[in-house]
């Protein structure tokens, strides 16, 4: 039994070693996107050394190491070999106290580790490549579910700027593949004198060039005169060098078909013989819908790309305000908390869509699922990305509001959302949404000073969305009126 156990042991070892190499990430350069989150988790912790770590066969790999001038160290006196072996998160309140570790060099020696919670960073396979950590060189006693629930949000952005760069060197793999199949599909052959300027055609040439090519494609000169005029010259260098050295030939460039337009060819060929009767003979294939796929590709992993940037700003910035308006860490920590989770609604709307645009609708049932009491009506509406932030951090606000101070901190309350939008396509015409309270208890009335949060929504709506923002203190509730202009398209 314990043979079996031990070779299943080593199977899973050398499964989670092959995940790992997939991604492509041991032994790079240092990246800011995630330096970002070593930082941003060492402050909203309060800890020295936040620590992103991959795990070979003999190391622990520093992706970001914050608080320590380290770039590796030896996988068995690490703590988070023991969180691979036990599959799970793992928080030591007190190392030095720990019969697992106190005589770990770790814990006797710099970095002097007496407080320790660790997270797994987890493949697409569920395999456990390396861990987020933070340490702190006092010990702690408090360090429940909810904050690491926190750390285990930071690792899932982690794991997705990694699954980024795995998908991309997929994608790369991918297509080397594809442009290799194409090298060997015969769609078109040809066959070219350079003597002569003859130029002979087999198989599909009629759908890759035109119903005309036996006539209009039968010299060079007539091959150059479909080629598209911006890459006409660099085809004709490629060519001359091609025939002068007796390389082989390789290019890619525009026709135009006669039928379909400007189309995009891929081209290649060698030499029969080397001699002054050779001839270059080769393939050449359709490769249009390869480079839209490409753009397009490239397109969206510019968006991901900026997309990232732009959460790990919104983040910093809500960190280090807050940080300003909070009256204690408690109070610190549960306002952060809060406006994470409102990003964390935006997330998971773009994350159901197309990753740049949102529905309001998604949005609105996010809210509603975090504040069940909240009712809401209106057309649905397609937000782009920084709109959709904008809105989540406003209805977070005005919920947490409510919980506190409003309509929602007694069992009976209830907060109405609707809006509209103003028809036609005038370009005065204008988005309304009303937020009302009702069912509190006692007299609504304003507070005595402006908080970080109302100054949050304020910058939302004015500066973010362009709009304006009314609040009215009624009898029966706190009434909040919005106005944006009406950019937004119908879903």
């Amino acid at each position: 039994m314990a043979d079996g156990g031990d070779r299943d042991a080593d199977f899973n070892e050398r499964r989670r070693l092959t995940t790992l190499r997939d991604y492509h990430i041991l032994d790079t350069r240092p990246e800011p996107a995630f330096d970002r989150v070593t930082k941003l988790v060492a402050d909203l912790f309060e800890v020295p050394i936040a620590l992103i770590s991959f795990v070979d066969d003999r190391r622990l790999w520093f992706k970001s190491a914050y608080g320590l001038d380290a770039p590796e160290k030896p996988r068995d006196i690490s703590f988070c070999q023991q969180m691979i072996a036990g599959d799970q998160p793992l928080v030591v309140a007190d190392a030095a106290e720990d019969a697992r570790f106190r005589g770990n060099v770790l814990v006797t020696g710099d970095p002097y580790v007496r407080f320790y919670a660790g997270v797994p960073l987890r493949a697409h396979n569920g395999l456990i490549l390396g861990s987020l950590c933070i340490i702190d060189t006092k010990p702690r006693a408090a360090f429940g579910p909810r904050e690491l629930a926190r750390l285990e949000d930071f690792a899932a952005i982690i794991m997705g700027e990694a699954e980024l760069r795995r998908a991309a060197v997929e994608r790369d793999e991918a297509r080397q593949m594809l442009e290799r199949a194409l090298d060997f599909s015969c769609i078109a052959s040809w066959q070219f004198d350079p003597r002569t300027d003859d130029l002979r055609w087999r198989g599909a040439t009629a759908e890759l060039w035109g119903a005309d090519f036996e006539t209009a494609l039968s010299t060079g000169a007539g091959f150059f005169a479909r080629v598209h005029p911006d890459d006409r010259e660099a085809v004709r260098r490629i060519l001359d060098e091609s025939i002068d050295s007796g390389d082989p030939y390789a290019t890619e460039y525009r026709i135009n078909h006669p039928e379909r337009g400007v189309r995009w060819i891929s081209a290649r060929g060698d030499w029969d013989v080397r001699a002054n009767d050779a001839m270059l003979t080769g393939i050449c294939v359709d490769i249009t819908e390869q480079k839209s796929r490409q753009e397009t590709a490239n397109l969206l992993m510019r968006e991901l790309h900026h997309r990232m940037r732009n959460l790990f700003a919104t983040v910093s910035a809500i960190i280090s305000l807050t940080r300003h308006s909070a009256r204690d860490v408690e109070d610190y920590v549960e306002r952060i908390n809060s406006r994470l989770d409102a990003l964390n609604r935006a997330q998971n709307v773009l994350l159901g869509a197309n990753f740049m645009t949102g529905s309001m609708h998604a949005l609105m049932r996010e809210v509603e699922a975090g504040f069940p009491r909240v009712r809401w009506a209106g057309p649905d509406l397609v937000l782009p990305e920084n709109a959709l932030v904008a809105m989540a951090l406003l209805f977070n606000e005005l919920a947490t509001n409510a919980v506190k101070h409003g309509a929602l901190s007694n069992d009976s309350g209830r907060v109405d959302v609707t809006w509209t939008q103003d028809e036609g396509d005038a370009e005065d015409r204008k988005f309304r949404l009303s937020w009302r309270e009702s069912g509190g208890t006692g007299m609504v009335v304003a507070p005595d000073r402006t908080s970080f949060g109302t100054l949050l929504m304020e910058r939302s709506v004015r500066n973010n969305l362009g709009g304006t923002i009314e609040r009215h203190w009624e009898p029966t509730g706190l009434v909040v009126d919005i106005a944006l202009p009406a950019r937004w398209r119908e879903a």
